[in-house]
């Protein structure tokens, strides 16, 4: 008997197609007992995976389920995509190291080739990576060490509702932090709009209030380093950036010598509709971060600045896990295929009308009060039909209902109130219709 056998064997997994419900919570009730009181899509997501391929995970007592959260946007072809596996196979039986800190090999230097193939052309002529530890939230770190010692300041604007990790500096850029250094500035949204007004009018006021607030000697912002934006904010609520007000904050931090950076971690390699999020726009940061899909499935997170940020000395900036070959080489042919295949313009085109179904579903579901995303990174905020409130026990009902029809969502919003659907890039329309067709019939079981 093999390892994987072995293995296999001791946690009872079920032979393909099979069923071990027993054996499913065995593994559910020691996970309770061993892991932290920090576990999080566990609480919401009692399955056992097992094994998967595209859209469908297998759990261990034989139910299939179809993923909407694709590993909070990792997986950008799905799970198990052929030529992940080739490019993680090619590796292995390649006999090359696994692990090598950060020195140069084949594997890096292809994953760097491609990677800065697919970049917005008005960086990639000029650009340096860092390579970080394997977590998006070590790149966010990276990022804000860089502009601090390119610039010489502290301070930091971010925005109200941003999300970019659970390291300490992370989460004081988060949304309800109060890092005295960091200046949160309203980002727009048309459901809840900061200003009660929405649109086009409730985003120039946005720029308007944060270039005034940055030109006011008594605005007691302290000098920022750097600007911190999401082109769409994911688990804020799914809010998509309007592009002309993007166009302005890059206008107003470039003015001013403030460095802007991108948090692509959950919207690139093709996930909006675009290949990175700022395309929408026509906006070229200084900092792009970048991690879940470039690395494939496998850990990898990385920087791409402005050379002239790049002031860093020797270690500056290190990890140990910054040199995944795996990582690297399923993250080249997954950018490579997304290219290739046009799977950008296919999220564009498959989300629209995604999103034009789920408009559908609010007209006819009172407790479906407002719809938004952008290509395949979709949102549903669910409220109390009498007053309008965020309703997050009720979406929370929701998310488990089509957990119970064999979908998998996830919840996210400043109230936890909006069920998010990420598939991934290589959604069939079949795949759309049934993730449509169990979440709509979902939201009014749950609500009645």
């Amino acid at each position: 008997m093999s390892l994987t056998e072995q293995a296999a064997a001791a946690a009872q997994i079920p032979p393909q197609g099979g069923r071990a419900p027993g054996a499913a919570e065995g593994i559910l009730r020691r996970q309770a007992l061993r892991e932290s009181a920090a576990r999080t899509y566990a609480r919401s997501l009692p399955i056992v995976p097992v094994r998967a391929r595209g859209l469908t995970i297998e759990g261990a007592d034989g139910r299939r389920y179809l993923d909407c959260l694709s590993g909070a946007g990792t997986l950008a072809l799905g799970h198990n995509h052929p030529v992940v596996l080739e490019a993680i196979r090619g590796v292995l039986d390649s006999g090359a190291p696994l692990h090598v800190l950060d020195l140069a090999t084949p594997v890096k230097d292809a994953f760097t080739t491609e990677l800065f193939a697919n970049l917005p052309a008005g960086l990639a002529s000029d650009a340096r990576v860092q390579f970080c530890g394997p977590a998006g939230t070590d790149a966010v770190e990276a990022a804000l060490k860089l502009v601090r010692a390119a610039t010489g300041r502290s301070g930091l604007l971010a925005f109200a509702g941003a999300y970019h990790g659970m390291t300490a500096g992370a989460l004081s850029a988060s949304g309800g932090a109060t890092d005295v250094r960091v200046t949160r500035l309203p980002y727009p949204q048309d459901y809840r709009c900061p200003f009660g007004i929405g649109g086009t009018e409730g985003a120039r006021l946005s720029a308007a209030w944060t270039e005034s607030l940055l030109d006011d000697p008594k605005g007691g912002v302290p000098a920022p380093a750097g600007m911190l934006v999401e082109p769409v904010q994911g688990e804020g609520g799914v809010h998509p950036a309007p592009d002309e007000w993007l166009r302005r904050m890059r206008e107003i931090t470039q003015t001013r010598g403030i460095p802007l950076i991108a948090d692509e971690v959950q919207t690139g390699v093709g996930r909006t509709g675009a290949f990175w999020g700022v395309d929408h726009a026509g906006v070229v940061p200084d900092v792009m971060v970048l991690s879940k899909a470039i690395g494939g499935s496998l850990p990898l997170a990385v920087i791409v600045y402005r050379s002239e940020l790049d002031v860093w000395e020797p270690g500056a900036h290190a990890g140990t896990f910054r040199g995944n070959q795996l990582a690297m080489a399923a993250g080249t042919a997954t950018l490579a295929y997304v290219r290739r295949n046009g799977l950008a313009e296919r999220a564009a085109e498959l989300g629209g009308r995604m999103l034009a179904a789920l408009r559908g579903l609010a007209a006819d579901q009172p407790c479906v009060g407002d719809v938004r995303g952008r290509g395949l990174m979709l949102g549903v905020e669910i409220v109390d039909p009498d007053t309008g409130a965020a309703a997050p026990a009720l979406a929370a009902a929701i998310r488990q209902g089509c957990l119970d029809r064999g979908l998998i969502v996830e919840l996210g919003g400043r109230h936890g109130a909006v069920v998010r659907l990420l598939p991934p890039l290589t959604l069939t329309d079949e795949q759309a219709t049934a993730v449509l067709d169990r979440l709509a019939d979902a939201v009014p079981a749950a609500a009645h």
